[in-house]
């Protein structure tokens, strides 16, 4: 059996990628520096690989501050949290982009938002109690 471990993003300013994932509670898990490579890798999330938790890594590429395309391929990363409503204030009141407002899928009930990350990444915010 494989564990999922992370899914890895390229970010064009670390600093404000790091800022709004703090507004869904995640936090930093680790920092490497690999100065002669030119580049910064953080992983985020809310618990670690050693805790069964997947991680997203975020990196930086020094001097990479144009951005990156995302591409037609990606499609979101999904979060469960315990009230919609309350992370998708939280993001907007952090200068955060709500792309889908808080309410039940089209043709079901499962309670859902988007928002937008610094790089245009969407990220699905799930009900979970």
């Amino acid at each position: 059996m494989g564990t999922y471990l992370h899914t890895m993003v390229r970010v064009r300013n670390l600093e404000a990628s790091l800022d709004f994932y703090r507004l869904l509670g995640m936090h930093e898990l680790r920092r490497r520096e690999v100065p002669d490579g030119k580049y910064t890798l953080v992983f985020i999330g809310y618990g670690d690989n050693a805790a069964g938790q997947a991680e997203i890594e975020l990196t930086y590429n020094w001097g990479q501050d144009d951005g990156y395309e995302v591409g037609t391929g990606f499609g979101h990363f999904a979060v469960g949290v315990p009230d919609v409503t309350a992370v998708v204030e939280t993001v907007r009141e952090g200068g955060g982009k709500v792309t889908r407002e808080p309410g039940p899928v089209k043709f079901g009930t499962t309670f859902i938002a988007f928002v937008e990350d610094p790089d245009g990444y969407k990220i699905e915010l799930i009900q979970k109690p």
